[in-house]
């Protein structure tokens, strides 16, 4: 039996291709074999995924290289997709110029999102996993019952944490709060604005160190900068020392994670420990994985402001209220729920919350 084929467009960040994932599982399930173009930075997860056959594409030369380095790029990624003819080429951003990569592909059907029509937007206010599945699938903009959760890697590596000796193991990303893609291949700067503040993880570590929790520190290299705010507090530190693959399995062997809108959020979504997201200038409920025992805590309350996000930029905010409004005794509040719930084997689906509720 011939199988059918898709070619999913879709470099990274973290967050935007993990939310992507559930649309390629979409079409596995109805018989399509996988095809991703990714960038060298989510190429390592993708690769955890044995139904997804990634193409690696050279993003940086590709975005930020001189004009032989661009060219020589695009083509070799045109010579790893012309060979073989698509059912389905889907690339998922509205950029046109991202049509280019995609010349060569024979396919019988290429969609890329477009704000030309309904049909090929994804709508503001819904969640972005079940946006891409109504895109890839195209189907109509109906009653949809129930959203597309978080699709797990099958072949995960081991988690590289001893076995925990403490009651409980809660794991925060203070540092984690930028584009991956801009930072790295645009040169933009780090998307501050929906970064909880640093001091207020510190007061949450501490008052979980204080409990004889053990607390474990998740960031990328880049994200070293936030260490002299831990001095003193007794933590396990894995900044810049874990895989994406890694920091799921890290996150599987906790008791919870605590972490604002980034990368690390979504990779803690595609375990089963309960979460705790905290937002601001972005709506959770367009990206808080739709999962058992997740919450996403929407500061900002009351401000006009809210979201400020429009799906490319924020706003020229110079501090973001939002975020300082969310305190480290809300969230401690959301985490002993979530943790009662898991002890317990309470039913909890995912909730959106907000800075007053009791």
């Amino acid at each position: 039996m011939v199988r059918k084929t898709a070619l999913i467009v879709k470099f990274g960040q973290i967050g935007d291709v993990i939310m992507a994932i559930p649309a390629a599982y979409a079409l596995h399930e109805r018989g399509f074999e996988i095809d991703w173009v990714c960038g060298r930075s989510v190429l390592p997860l993708l690769a955890c995924y044995s139904w997804i056959r990634p193409i690696l594409a050279d993003d940086r030369a590709i975005f930020r290289g001189s004009t032989l380095k661009r060219v020589r790029a695009i083509a070799a990624l045109w010579g790893a997709i012309a060979r073989k003819r698509y059912d389905l080429c889907a690339t998922l951003y509205y950029d046109r110029r991202y049509h280019l990569l995609t010349l060569p592909v024979r396919a019988r059907s290429k969609r890329m999102l477009s704000r030309q029509s309904r049909e090929t937007t994804l709508l503001p206010g819904r969640h972005h996993s079940d946006e891409f599945v109504r895109f890839v699938l195209e189907r109509e903009d109906g009653c949809q019952e129930g959203s597309a959760t978080p699709v797990c890697p099958d072949r995960l590596p081991p988690s590289p944490l001893t076995p925990k000796t403490a009651p409980r193991r809660i794991a925060i990303v203070p540092g984690a709060a930028s584009n991956l893609l801009h930072r790295q291949v645009l040169g933009m700067e780090p998307e501050s604005l929906r970064r909880w503040p640093v001091e207020s993880y510190r007061v949450l570590a501490q008052r979980l160190v204080d409990r004889g929790w053990e607390v474990v520190l998740l960031g990328g290299p880049d994200e070293s900068w936030v260490k002299p705010h831990f001095l003193g507090i007794a933590m396990t530190d894995c900044i810049g020392k874990l895989t994406l693959p890694e920091v799921v399995s890290v996150c599987g062997t906790c008791d919870a994670v605590v972490s604002n809108d980034t990368g690390p959020l979504h990779l803690a979504g595609l375990s089963e420990t309960p979460l705790v997201g905290i937002f601001g200038p972005t709506d959770p409920s367009t990206r808080i994985p739709r999962r058992a025992l997740s919450v996403g805590i929407w500061g900002g309350q009351g401000f006009a402001c809210r979201p400020c996000y429009d799906g490319a930029n924020f706003a020229p905010c110079q501090f973001n209220g939002c975020m300082h409004q969310v305190t480290p005794s809300r969230v401690l509040r959301e985490l002993d729920r979530l943790l009662d719930a898991s002890s317990r084997g309470l039913p909890n689906s995912w909730r959106i919350a907000f800075p007053d509720e009791n």
